[in-house]
Formats: structure tokens, C-alpha cells, sequence
């Protein structure tokens, strides 16, 4: 009996030590959690639509006659006007057209001359009777086969004309040119299939962008337009670095046909490119308008999540300082917020820091995040100078778990 005589106290001061800590717990005060109270207003919805940038005009140049190139005479990436010579064709052989065809033209011309004057005198010998019908007639054919072969002749000097200014070949649009394609001495033939350079006009360019059938069929019916208003209608492009275009668009025609294959019809915009920096090909995200949300609430995103059914839902905290969990109809995106259409009050607290704290039913300290001191958001960097500080106090109430020790150690010396 002596031997188990000690374990009394020990029962004793272990019910002292646990009693002030059940006190502690039950005087703790509600967790402190961070909430935003978010207001309505009405927010302006778009959709991010991928797209690629495409020359407002576009023109590859081709000769039109064959021959060998004797000189270049445009500047590389550079700019030309409708008109300007790119490229000099060798023009021997249709300077040698030409004169061919003016001989031709000045042949029939002497010959029409003659056979004018052959159908004048018939015409005279005719009024005295002296020549026949037949031999008039046959004079007036000729004279009239003679100013035909006139015009075959004028005809055919105006198309060897036509080939030989083709040798100069010109650019038929204003725009920025490309890299050439050939180089002087290379031969070339009329209509080839390989271009010799491209000329764009990059100011305006369209952009090309794509959105499903649905979404058409919705703004086609008028419903869009409705929702829109009086919201602001014009399209902004971000960049392939995440950058914002400075200039803004408008919609100016879409493709009336659908991909069978993706369900998407293709829409263009078109867009003033004043500084050159969009060129065709350029990877963009346009953000057209989409309409109005009215009376929307934008929440960030960090109080929102996901509950089992994928729903997505936030934490408010009520009048009384209790956690209530919402449902919420999430619209889409902007920025760092979402578009939230239900589940949400003008004037609610959402909770965005100390979710794991804020528990549906649980009563928590609010406190708004803009009222937040610099030194209080920085927080959660001073967190392993907290922790140690707690386990430094923690020490001493280790040193009553040595006293039952002792006591134990002390009661065994007696019992042996």
C-alpha cells in the first residue's frame, strides 16, 4: 500500500495544471478573419477572343512579261507608294516589238492612202459612165480592207506599247514591302507562281478572331445589343507580352459561315495601326463587349471557392459575426475579381484571408482588408519569429511535467 501512495498527488497537481488551461480555452477570443465588403454596381462584361492579326490590304507582285531582271529599286521592309517601280525587266526584244509594230502601222497607212485614192478616181469615171460597177465596187472593198488593216496594224502597236511598259513593273498598292524574292539576273516569266515581293498595308489592319455559333446567333438576334446599351462598344486587344494595345477597335463584318469542325465563325476587327507595331500574323486576345451585368458584384478571387458539386461559393459574415456559407453565379472574370450575379448582397463581408478559420456557423472577428496596417499584412513573414517566441513561453509550463518525476523517484527510495 505504501508504494502507491505517491500516485494521489500526482493525480492532484495534474488537475491543478489542466484546470487554468481549460479556463484559457474557453475565455479565447473568436478568430480574427479579413473580409472585403463588396458593393453593386453595374460592370461591364466582354469575351477574351484569340485571334490573329491580317494586313487591311495585300498585293504579291508578279511580272507580266518574261525576261531577265536587270535591277532592283526598292529599299527592303521599307514603304512604297501605288506606282513606284520595284523592278526593271531587260526591254531589247519589246523595244524591237514596237518598231515592228509601228513599220506595221505605217505600211497600212500607205496602203490605205492608195486605195483611197484608187476608190476616188473609179468614183469620177463612174459619174461619166466610163468604168463599171463591178470594178467601183471592188475599189471601195479594197479601200475598206486597207482602214481595217489600219486598225490591226494601231492595235497591234498598242499591245507591244503595253509589253514593253510592262517591263518596268510598278506597285499597284501603297504599303510596306517585303524581302525580295529575286534577285537582278534571274529570269522570270510572265503570271509565275513564286511572288517576287509582297507589298501590306498595315494602317488600318483587321484582326481575325473566332467565337462559337451560339454566341453570334445571340448577338445576331439582338439580344447582345440589348444587353449592351449603352456601354462602351468598342474592342481592346492584349498583345502576346500581356500588354494593352493602345488603339481601339470596332467590328466591322463577320464570316457568314461556321466551321463544321469547331463550331466557331470567324469575326474581323478592324483597327488604326499608326505606329506599325501590329503585323500580320501577330498572335492577339481581343476583349469584345458582351453586355451589361446589372447590379453585379465584383468579388475577389481569393474568397471564392468550389464546394463537392463544383458550385461555386464564398463565406460571408452576417450582422451577428457568424460564418454563412453562399452559393454564387458566377459570370466570368476581370482582373483579379469575379463577376458574381447571385448569391451576394450589396454590403456583404466576404471572407478572403483565415478561411481555414472562418467555419459555416463558427463567430469570427471581421476585419476589413483596406483597414489593414502595413505591419499586419506583412504578417505572414514574421510567422517563425512568432512560432519561436510561443515555443520560448511554451518552456516553463514544461517544468511541472518534471515534478511528477521527481515525486515518483522520490517515492521509490522509501519503498525500497
Amino acid at each position: 500500500m505504501l508504494h502507491f501512495r505517491p500516485i494521489l498527488p500526482l493525480i492532484l497537481i495534474a488537475a491543478g495544471l489542466a484546470a487554468p488551461a481549460l479556463a484559457q480555452q474557453g475565455d479565447r477570443p473568436p478568430p480574427a478573419v479579413t473580409v472585403v465588403t463588396v458593393k453593386a454596381s453595374d460592370v461591364d462584361l466582354t469575351s477574351t477572343l484569340p485571334g490573329r492579326v491580317v494586313a487591311s490590304a495585300e498585293a504579291e507582285v508578279r511580272p507580266q512579261v518574261a525576261g531577265i531582271i536587270t535591277e532592283r529599286l526598292f529599299d527592303e521592309g521599307g514603304r512604297v507608294e501605288a506606282g513606284d517601280v520595284l523592278y526593271r525587266i531587260d526591254p531589247a526584244s519589246y523595244d524591237a516589238a514596237v518598231a515592228q509594230a509601228r513599220a506595221a502601222v505605217a505600211q497600212a497607212q500607205a496602203q490605205v492612202k492608195a486605195t483611197e485614192r484608187e476608190a476616188g478616181r473609179l468614183e469620177t469615171l463612174s459619174e461619166r459612165n466610163v468604168v463599171s460597177e463591178q470594178a467601183l465596187d471592188s475599189a471601195i472593198a479594197a479601200r475598206d480592207g486597207a482602214v481595217a488593216s489600219l486598225q490591226a496594224a494601231e492595235a497591234q502597236l498598242k499591245s507591244a506599247e503595253i509589253e514593253l511598259d510592262r517591263t518596268e513593273i510598278r506597285a499597284r498598292l501603297s504599303g510596306e514591302i517585303g524581302r525580295s524574292m529575286v534577285s537582278p539576273g534571274a529570269l522570270v516569266t510572265a503570271s509565275q507562281q513564286t511572288p517576287l515581293a509582297t507589298v501590306r498595308n498595315i494602317d488600318p489592319v483587321y484582326v481575325d478572331v473566332t467565337q462559337s455559333a451560339a454566341e453570334l446567333l445571340d448577338f445576331r438576334r439582338g439580344n447582345m445589343g440589348a444587353r449592351i446599351g449603352e456601354g462602351a462598344q468598342e474592342v481592346r486587344l492584349t498583345l502576346a507580352d500581356g500588354t494593352e494595345f493602345e488603339q481601339t477597335g470596332m467590328l466591322t463584318a463577320a464570316e457568314p459561315v461556321v466551321n463544321p469542325l469547331t463550331g466557331v465563325v470567324v469575326l474581323r476587327m478592324e483597327f488604326a495601326n499608326p505606329d506599325k507595331l501590329l503585323l500580320p500574323g501577330m498572335y492577339v486576345q481581343a476583349e469584345m463587349p458582351n453586355g451589361i451585368a446589372r447590379g453585379g458584384i465584383l468579388v475577389p478571387q481569393e474568397g471564392i471557392s468550389r464546394n463537392r458539386r463544383g458550385q461555386p461559393t464564398a463565406l460571408v459574415v452576417n450582422a451577428d459575426g457568424v460564418v454563412e456559407q453562399r452559393v454564387l453565379t458566377v459570370l466570368q472574370d476581370r482582373g483579379q475579381d469575379w463577376v458574381v450575379s447571385e448569391g451576394l448582397q450589396d454590403g456583404d463581408r466576404v471572407v478572403v484571408t483565415g478561411l481555414q478559420k472562418a467555419v459555416p456557423g463558427a463567430t469570427v472577428a471581421p476585419k476589413e482588408r483596406a483597414e489593414e496596417a502595413p505591419e499586419e499584412r506583412a504578417a505572414p513573414e514574421a510567422e517563425p519569429e512568432t512560432a519561436t517566441e510561443t515555443a520560448t513561453e511554451a518552456e516553463p509550463a514544461a517544468e511541472p511535467s518534471a515534478v511528477p518525476g521527481d515525486a515518483e523517484n522520490a517515492a521509490e527510495q522509501p519503498a525500497e
